[in-house]
């Protein structure tokens, strides 16, 4: 049976993820792509204008896929419960590493292109409104929650391995508390 074009778009931003995820915009190869997709690099070049808007198309996949994490784990939980569960899900996106290395990739791409950054503004904003509308959260307990994602992001990114304090970190009190609900001043946890 032969896919769409759209079918293959999708098919293709699937295997770009994982790629872009790995290599960033410049490392990867769109032939990497076109061949993990089962097409070739002239047909990926139909779908996608460039490489770029393909990065770009693959961006928005990441977030689409992120802001489906929040909805689907938050459910419908609401409060502290939804924001543990929220938390939760993406603590456990850790084992793939393919959206957070995505992210990551997305935020060095967007300091130097304007596009791609108007793109990843885009996306982060549309995830900080989900993460209020599924958690009912304040904005600085949503500057939490992303704290803590960029904390896994970045020890994702960094292949820090399982038994690192930084992991055990993450089971703290954030778990059993929603975020802004720590009992210490931000004063006295500062030393």
């Amino acid at each position: 049976m032969r896919l769409s074009a759209e079918d293959r778009r999708t098919a293709v931003v699937r295997i770009a993820l994982s790629e872009f995820a790995r290599y960033g915009l410049h490392g990867t190869s769109t032939q990497a792509i076109a061949r993990g997709a089962g097409v070739s690099q002239p047909y990926l070049f139909r779908l996608f204008a460039n490489k770029k808007a393909l990065f770009r198309a693959t961006a928005r996949h990441c977030f689409d896929r992120t802001v489906e994490t929040f909805e689907t784990a938050a459910g419908d939980l609401t409060g502290p419960a939804a924001v543990r569960a929220v938390q939760r899900a993406w603590e456990v996106q850790r084992a793939s590493g393919e959206l957070p290395m995505m992210q990551m990739q997305l935020y060095a791409a967007a300091y130097s292109d304007p596009e791609i950054r108007d793109e990843v503004v885009s996306g982060w904003e549309r995830l900080w409104a989900t993460a209020i509308r599924v958690t009912g959260m304040s904005t600085p307990e949503v500057a939490r929650l992303f704290s803590r994602m960029m904390l896994i992001n970045s020890m994702v990114s960094l292949a820090i391995p399982p038994e690192h304090r930084g992991w055990s970190a993450l089971a703290g009190p954030a778990d059993d508390e929603a975020p802004g609900a720590c009992s210490r001043s931000p004063k006295a946890a500062v030393r």
